[in-house]
């Protein structure tokens, strides 16, 4: 923070349209410099199967990145401030290059969507997105649910963050929090016990829940302390993707704020759970 940079790897499809427009709402916040890159998998990953000689193979490929650039001078040139953009055409692994690229440019904001698709998308994390989310060392805001048709259509209101109070928390409240203030977002803090209910009835005391929601509040409250301010705090008890996803969607959350390790998935609690809190959650998601 501020968002000086924003990296949006685009395939030219709807989805990553709507990534892109996220990224100009935020150019218009903050004055972003984004960089729209399309990575062009080497010629054995497109035409590996097919039994031809190296000519043809050589121009298959020129022919594919000529459309390629074609693609992404073109890609929402009506919708995205020239001045602001640039346009980056790279060859090989799309998610080493993503990774990558953004390290080099030093960005502050990856932003592209999970494409997540079907009757199960909420079970469909691109693979691409995947090994960005856990290899980048800069947030990344992606989702299932990046669906504006223009700029205006992106709203930031309420930002939800959703802790597990680990060795991450601090850090990812300082970003969410920074970043309210700019957009001047009402903020939340979201933590869910899991199982709360089954630890409950393996004790006879009838406050065993309250005592473990005390402990939590007074544990978040400890940390709000140490960075000097405060926020809304919502308790659940469950299955923590689910819980999280629904607490945020009531709360009526424009978007949902989780902690991730650099370079090692994510930390704590969400270890196993940050991957399906993005396919479910009901706004886009900022890993930090």
């Amino acid at each position: 923070m501020p968002l000086s940079h924003i990296l949006v790897p685009v395939d030219f499809s709807e989805k990553s349209e709507c990534a892109a427009r996220y990224a100009a709402a935020l150019h218009r916040r903050f004055g972003s410099r984004i960089t729209l890159l399309h990575v062009l998998p080497p010629p054995h990953y497109e035409f590996g199967a097919m039994e031809v000689g190296g000519s043809v193979l050589e121009e298959l490929f020129r022919s594919r990145a000529e459309q390629a650039r074609q693609d992404l001078d073109a890609f929402l040139r009506e919708e995205l401030p020239a001045e602001s953009v640039d346009r980056l055409l790279l060859e090989g692994d799309p998610a080493a290059k993503i990774v990558k690229t953004a390290h080099e440019l030093g960005v502050s904001l990856i932003v592209m969507p999970t494409h997540g698709y079907g009757t199960f998308r909420r079970f469909i994390l691109g693979s691409v997105t995947a090994k960005v989310l856990h290899d980048a060392d800069c947030p990344v805001w992606t989702g299932v649910h990046m669906e504006a048709a223009r700029v205006e259509d992106v709203h930031l209101e309420r930002i939800a963050v959703g802790l597990d109070l680990r060795s991450q928390s601090e850090r990812t409240l300082m970003w969410a929090r920074r970043f309210a203030q700019e957009v001047g977002a009402e903020m939340a803090l979201i933590h869910v016990m899991p199982g709360l209910e089954a630890a409950a009835g393996e004790h006879s005391q009838p406050e065993w829940k309250q005592r473990m929601e005390d402990a939590a509040r007074r544990e978040i409250g400890g940390l709000m302390a140490r960075l000097g301010w405060e926020a809304p705090v919502i308790l659940g008890s469950g299955e923590v993707p689910e819980t999280v996803c629904r607490l945020a969607r009531e709360w009526g959350a424009n978007l949902l704020v989780i902690g991730r390790g650099s370079a090692s998935g994510v930390l704590g609690r969400l270890r196993a759970n940050a991957y399906s809190i993005i396919r479910q959650s009901s706004s886009p998601v900022v890993s930090v």
